[in-house]
């Protein structure tokens, strides 16, 4: 129904508009003279409506300022310095003493051609964080030429089969020591390791590096111990996280640390986790096809996935459990993660 206003406008006959017509004509000038012949009570010309009521012009609507895509650095500022040359690049390190878990460790960074080229100078760019096998306490093994994931994402992305990754590899324990694993958790009475990784980790990477706003263009991958890691915060922050790729991992949290933890242990558990259809992300699972219990492991651990997870799964023919193996999948995984996350944009 429409407003009662307009429907009388709307039933205006002609004789009442002859009639209007007569009386507007009797308020103008009896006089030829250069008498001002604007009716009684209309406004000036651009001006506003008078007491007649005549309606004004709407102001003009802006659009809504556009969403942008690229976060650029925040700061403050760290400070780095040169691990070692590559040929696809530096590889800088840092000590990270994060300010919301008091954990301080070593952070690796590799910055890809593309982000210091001219053309990708307003782009944010994607984040891959990289965790090592074993125990990783002082070193990260995608930082040399164990794994030279770095060459093949330059190349990779030249043949534009990748996206061009900021790479992130923190270690991930403070001891060398396996019966003190943190096992990428915040174990009770032990350093918070789990929230350095998880929320000190890629703050720092917003601080320090042009990245993309949202989750879409974070990753995250790591081999063996570093698969548990990978699978683990992928599935407890999929605010953060949109895709993981843990490469022949296992999935149950067995530091010595837990004893006495059990119901934090369970909170902690990839093996838990995957079944709780609590998380939107994306993962490929590996398993090597020379080792009939991993492929087993990893095989009834998909099977537990429970959506909006979404878990693939990848078995490396004749592959074992060892980093020549895993070099072997880089171009491989480097390819799925950039189906799943977003790459370099700008606004």
């Amino acid at each position: 129904m429409q407003p009662q206003s307009i429907r009388s406008r709307a039933l205006l006959t002609g004789t009442a508009t002859l009639a209007l017509a007569v009386a507007l004509a009797a308020c103008g000038s009896t006089s030829s003279t250069g008498a001002d012949h604007t009716a009684k009570g209309s406004p000036p010309a651009g001006g506003s409506a008078g007491a007649a009521g005549t309606p004004s012009t709407p102001p003009a609507t802006t659009a809504p300022p556009k969403p942008t895509k690229v976060l650029m650095p925040t700061g403050p500022a760290a400070a780095f310095g040169k691990a070692r040359d590559t040929a696809a690049g530096q590889i800088m390190m840092t000590t990270l003493a994060g300010p919301k878990s008091g954990v301080s460790g070593k952070v690796w960074v590799w910055l890809p051609p593309e982000y210091n080229d001219p053309k990708f100078a307003k782009a944010g760019f994607p984040v891959l964080t990289l965790y090592a096998g074993g125990q990783s306490a002082g070193y990260n093994t995608w930082t040399d030429n164990q794994l030279p994931i770095q060459e093949a994402d330059a190349e990779l992305s030249k043949q534009g089969k990748a996206h061009p990754f900021i790479m992130i590899m923190p270690v991930q324990n403070l001891d060398s020591n396996e019966a003190k694993a943190l096992e990428c958790s915040d174990i009770p009475g032990q350093p918070k390791i789990g929230t350095w990784m998880a929320e000190d980790i890629p703050d720092f990477v917003r601080a320090n590096f042009r990245t993309l706003k949202g989750r879409d263009g974070w990753g995250l991958m790591g081999a063996s111990t570093g698969a548990f890691c990978s699978a683990k915060l992928a599935l407890q922050h999929p605010e953060t996280f949109k895709a993981a790729v843990p490469i022949d991992g296992y999935f149950n949290p067995d530091s010595p640390l837990w004893k006495g933890h059990d119901a934090d242990r369970l909170a902690n558990s990839p093996d838990a986790l995957v079944a709780q259809g609590k998380a939107d992300v994306r993962m490929l699972a590996t398993a090597g096809g020379a080792n009939g219990y991993e492929m087993k492991l990893v095989k009834e651990w998909v099977a537990k996935a429970a959506a909006p997870l979404k878990v693939e799964y990848f078995e490396q023919a004749g592959g074992k459990h060892l980093t020549t193996d895993f070099k072997k999948m880089i171009p491989d995984t480097l390819q799925w993660l950039s189906k799943n996350l977003a790459g370099p944009e700008a606004d």
